[in-house]
């Protein structure tokens, strides 16, 4: 085995042996003992994986909550994002011991569980070939969870908890249905690596995707001596960290070997039916194991889309659907939401039920747990967060919805009637144009809660020069004005302020599979195949039915509903760009896009009234 190796050097490092824990270490921290550098092997041979268990110090066995992924099991979470760990509740975090995005360990060892996290293959301490959110990671998820179900300190049974990317790899490891899983928490995450992530209506979120994969993700790769500071918005930037290469390192070409891009990867493959997005196709239907689906409002660009559709589709008869909001770091770790958590894992973990999950949705626990967001709260406080309050259901999306249609209006306003006069805006292509708003008053208080679909009439123009762009781009944006004229921004996933919901759509990416059981009035499915393009031709109008994500609002009487019509990106889209030069050519967005109002056109936003 190579150690101390060079980081210029361009060594491979020779695969451990699976098993032989080399690098473990025990230590012991009061009430709580951790083992560092767990080996775990991998059945192909060609990695191996290496975790830490936390485990209360009297010897037993115990339920097992599992996390896996690629940020570093020993970055400590003060060094990765300082301003988010000191907002953090005292009683759930440690110096030495927290991570971001993960329980916990000294809380839950001490209410009675083991604790398991693990690098992900080619991340930090473990060795392989690194390949994010791929059948691999749900492969080697799945390993994880059987081996720990078959340890002396386990208790066979297995819970998932984590937000984020640590609750995203929860649904897809779910449906392959592995050994001694018993129930899962995925907090904050997507279901659908297409849709969800990278390619919102079809449109590459590059910015996003850079960001996370060069900040978060290629800094931890296994063998990687060089060390990086993490930046986080605003503008902190903290110390170096990286993996602690106990195994020695490797230069820049040879960690390059040991690595697919995702960045690349997603930049050269547009399709579903591609292989690269195929392979990261699952089914929820499979998953049959208790969910509760925790879904943030404010994360209208990520994770929300898929908590909520995780929820709705999970094959699973014992599923909640819950709605918070707040940041995406903090919530987690908040008293009510760390009580919900054990709650629901005593439940099923230890056969501790009193509030009674065991007995189904709707019995003693309703399914829902909606979130009524009213007023005007400062945004990015926990005082204005906590202001909303909840109230419960028996399902989503609610029974007694009326999908109400508001017309765009050649006034450019929005009706209840449809108006009889033909209307055009022109709008500059790639986000060259001002959005134009579409306002409605309410007079009387609205509630407004679930899917918005938008359907909105195009037709292209021809660019000068004699050029034929074929495609458009369409962006989306529903805004919440109060009564006295202010919009109510709300919390976004990294603090930032959001409006209500976005919405996307490319044009050639417009066909719906009307014979799917996934596609609904309020939420139309689409396959996004290559064999569904279909480019727009000069000077004819299409249809284009765009999905708008979930929503919950109160709107007051004299407060105002927004849809903003836009080209490209605006107000509240913060880290999730959509500006990659290469998928938005000027060859194929650059005509003058025009939206048809009024008359035979109906172009109409349809929200959900309760």
């Amino acid at each position: 085995m190579a150690t101390n190796v060079p980081v210029n050097s361009p060594t491979v490092l020779p695969q451990p042996k699976a098993g032989a824990n080399t690098l473990h270490s025990t230590h012991d921290f009061g009430h709580m003992v951790l083992e560092k550098n767990l080996d775990i092997p991998l059945k192909d041979g060609q990695g191996v994986l290496r975790a830490n268990l936390y485990k209360p110090k009297a010897p037993g066995r115990y339920p097992v909550l599992v996390t896996y992924g690629p940020y570093g099991k020993d970055i400590r979470y003060v060094d990765f994002h300082y301003p988010s760990f000191s907002e953090i509740p005292d009683e759930q975090k440690s110096e030495a011991n927290s991570a971001w995005e993960t329980p916990h360990p000294e809380y839950w060892t001490a209410n009675g569980y083991a604790v398991l996290r693990v690098d992900e293959r080619g991340i930090a301490s473990s060795y392989g070939y690194l390949d994010t959110m791929s059948p691999q990671t749900a492969g080697d998820f799945y390993q994880v969870i059987e081996w720990a179900a078959d340890q002396p300190w386990s208790t066979g049974r297995i819970g998932l908890l984590g937000i984020s990317y640590y609750g995203g790899s929860q649904w897809r490891v779910a449906a392959r249905k592995p050994k001694g899983l018993t129930c899962i928490v995925p907090w904050e995450g997507m279901t659908d690596y297409y849709r969800d992530r990278v390619r919102h209506g079809g449109i590459y979120s590059n910015e996003f995707i850079d960001y996370w994969w060069d900040n978060q993700v290629k800094p931890m790769q296994y063998g990687n001596g060089n060390k990086a500071r993490r930046h986080f918005p605003p503008d902190w930037e903290g110390p170096l960290i990286g993996p602690e290469c106990l195994e020695g390192s490797m230069n820049d070409e040879a960690r390059n070997k040991m690595r697919c891009d995702q960045p690349k990867d997603n930049s050269e493959h547009r399709y579903l039916d591609e292989p690269y997005h195929d392979s990261r196709v699952y089914n929820l239907s499979d998953i049959e194991v208790p969910i509760l689906s925790v879904a943030n409002l404010g994360g209208i660009l990520l994770h929300l889309r898929g908590n909520v559709v995780g929820y709705i589709e999970a094959g699973t008869k014992n599923k909640w659907l819950w709605f918070i909001a707040g940041r995406h770091d903090l919530p987690f770790y908040l008293p009510e939401h760390v009580k919900l958590q054990k709650s629901f894992l005593d439940a099923w973990l230890k056969d501790e039920d009193p509030d009674g999950w065991k007995l189904g949705p709707n019995a003693k626990i309703p399914a829902v747990n909606l979130l009524i967001r009213k007023g005007n709260p400062p945004y990015n406080t926990a005082e204005g967060d906590a202001s909303f309050k909840s109230r419960v259901e028996k399902e989503w999306p609610l029974a007694r919805t009326v999908y109400t249609p508001f017309y765009l209006t050649p006034e450019q306003t929005l009706s209840l009637s449809p108006s009889t006069k033909e209307g055009t805006f022109e709008l500059e292509p790639l986000g060259k144009a001002k959005p134009i708003w579409f306002p409605f008053k309410f007079d009387k208080e609205t509630e407004i809660a679930g899917h918005s679909t938008a359907k909105l009439v195009y037709s292209i123009k021809g660019a000068p020069g004699g050029t034929t762009p074929r495609d458009i781009d369409v962006f989306l944006t529903v805004r919440h004005i109060a009564p006295d004229g202010k919009e109510v921004l709300y919390t976004g996933t990294v603090g930032d302020p959001v409006p209500l919901a976005k919405g996307w759509l490319r044009g050639s990416l417009r066909k719906i599979d009307t014979t799917s059981p996934k596609n609904h009035e309020w939420l139309p499915y689409r396959q996004y195949r290559s064999t569904d393009v279909e480019y727009l031709k000069p000077d004819t109008k299409y249809e284009l039915l765009v999905e708008i994500w979930p929503t919950a609002v109160v709107v007051e009487a004299g407060g105002q509903i927004v849809l903003e019509v836009a080209t490209g990106d605006t107000q509240g889209s913060g880290i999730f760009g959509h500006t990659d030069p290469k998928d938005r050519s000027e060859a194929d967005f650059g005509g003058i896009n025009v939206l048809h109002v009024g008359g035979e056109s109906g172009s109409w936003l349809k929200l959900p009234v309760v």
